[in-house]
């Protein structure tokens, strides 16, 4: 990459012009690994009986394969601090940067004060110490679990990629060690999950998971957010994306399978699928199934913790560059602490987000954990994916209109199987987008039974109310940030932008 490109598109504030390269190829593979794979998601996906395996597997070849591939290239083209900000912003401007980050950003906070503290709470209340649902140990735990996440975000990126480094490698393990497990009982006892299991993929399948493996699947570009403090993105970046690609989609097609095939799917819950599981199987182990499984449950709820941390990470960046930029609210909130290179005060921001969102969510179906968990994880999955409408046409936008900046990794065929990647990834968004969104709606336009309460535990007007309120709150804060941004002074376009924008 020319120097002047680095220089002048990156638009790193002097705030953050104190970075540290620290981040190599195996630390961008283990914090990509410690963010995407998903233990909220796995039993999510697994309720959706023998079929979700067969969409596991279809949508890993179908939309990660080539979302893996448009990344790689631009991750290593333009790897800028902020990643998707930047690229957005040298695309479509800054307010369309501004929000779009906004939306990014705000899924993290949300999914850890929403879906990743529930399933947190449950678990450690089922396995390791009774917590009680509502009570003030409830309330403890969720908070000591937001803040610990937020904390470990706020340390030194040279230390805090060894928190997210060990939260993936025990989430790896733990998910081997049930599969394993898993077909140890099934050898010993039959593989009685698979007793009217039917892999045949539906239309009604289709349509209610892929939402929640689009999120499973999306964010192996989030690392790209500290592109500055990698010591060779160009080189690493597609490497750690092809390396953490392929071990997250192991790692959620060989545990739903293992899942599945051990446990009725009528008793298979988002909430409790995975752990319910491996109280199961483990008592293969005799004696010792007690203690492994209070192990396991310690192991599981460190990892959902550092998949939050390592959300916070990346995303607080991205959001704080944007605010160094000019695009949201004041400069203020993208300062790096001097010391740390972290955005604290984005850090912070996030961690009252988060603990906002905990409080309300806890009011939300009269404290049904299970309903909470659903309902919330699938505003975390509408956030996301919403922004992704926006990151994957500035993908291509780059890619048409900047064929001069070098690309030390190029999707195959050339530009041609760029626009090709670009519009299978885009239709795969825009049905997840839609799906989360108006569950319910493209199944009553193909003639499909659906009861929305006995799906979702909670009336179709508190979900709506719940899912579009927060995109409605979201797209009302973005916009006044980015109009106060204005008012304090935006940053000029550089001339780089004017070309672009035309």
């Amino acid at each position: 990459m020319s120097s002047s490109l680095s220089s002048t598109d990156s638009r790193a504030p002097e705030s953050a012009a104190g970075l540290q390269r620290s981040l190599k190829r195996f630390d961008i593979t283990a914090m990509a690994i410690a963010a995407v794979i998903s233990f909220d998601t796995v039993g999510q996906i697994a309720t959706g009986g023998g079929e979700a395996a067969t969409w596991t597997a279809a949508l890993a070849l179908l939309f990660l394969v080539p979302y893996a591939l448009l990344f790689a290239e631009t991750g290593a083209a333009f790897p800028q601090e902020g990643g998707p900000y930047v690229w957005v912003r040298l695309a479509f401007g800054r307010p369309a940067a501004a929000l779009t980050t906004l939306f990014y950003w705000v899924t993290n906070p949300i999914w850890l004060g929403g879906s990743l503290v529930f399933l947190a709470a449950q678990t450690w209340d089922g396995f390791v110490f009774h917590l009680g649902s509502g009570t003030v140990a409830d309330y403890v735990f969720k908070l000591l679990f937001v803040w610990i996440a937020i904390l470990t975000a706020i340390v030194s990126l040279r230390r805090g990629k060894w928190i997210t480094t060990v939260g993936a490698a025990m989430k790896v393990l733990s998910l081997a060690l049930f599969t394993l497990t898993a077909v140890l009982y099934g050898v010993r006892h039959g593989f009685q999950g698979l007793s009217g299991t039917h892999f045949t993929p539906t239309t009604a399948g289709f349509l209610s998971l892929v939402p929640i493996l689009l999120f499973a699947y999306v964010g192996f570009e989030a690392p790209n957010a500290a592109g500055e403090e990698m010591h060779d993105p160009q080189r690493d970046v597609p490497v750690a994306l092809g390396r953490s690609a392929t071990v997250a989609a192991c790692c959620y097609l060989l545990p739903v399978l293992a899942l599945l095939a051990v446990v009725p799917v009528h008793q298979v819950t988002g909430i409790g699928g995975f752990m319910e599981g491996a109280r199961l199987v483990f008592g293969v182990y005799g004696g010792a199934a007690g203690p492994l499984l209070k192990i396991t449950a310690v192991m599981f709820v460190f990892a959902l913790l550092t998949q939050g941390s390592a959300w916070m990470i990346v995303s607080d960046r991205m959001q704080a560059m944007a605010a160094a930029d000019g695009g949201f609210f004041s400069r203020a909130l993208g300062a790096f602490h001097p010391r740390l290179g972290t955005p604290v005060r984005t850090n912070l921001l996030s961690g009252a987000v988060a603990t906002l969102f905990m409080l309300a969510a806890m009011r939300l179906a009269n404290g049904d954990a299970a309903a909470v968990f659903a309902v919330v994880l699938t505003v975390a999955v509408t956030t996301l994916l919403l922004s992704y409408l926006v990151v994957v046409p500035a993908l291509l936008a780059l890619r048409l209109r900047r064929p001069d900046v070098p690309r030390p990794y190029r999707v195959p065929f050339g530009q041609r199987g760029f626009v090709v990647c670009a519009v299978v990834v885009y239709a795969w968004i825009l049905i997840g987008s839609w799906s989360a969104l108006f569950p319910g709606v493209l199944e009553h336009l193909f003639g499909i039974d659906y009861v929305f309460d006995d799906v979702w535990g909670v009336s179709r007007t508190a979900f709506e109310a719940f899912t579009l309120g927060t995109v409605a709150v979201l797209l009302l804060i973005g916009a006044i940030g980015v109009k106060v941004a204005r008012r304090e002074g935006g940053v000029p376009a550089t001339a780089a932008e004017a070309e672009l924008q035309g």
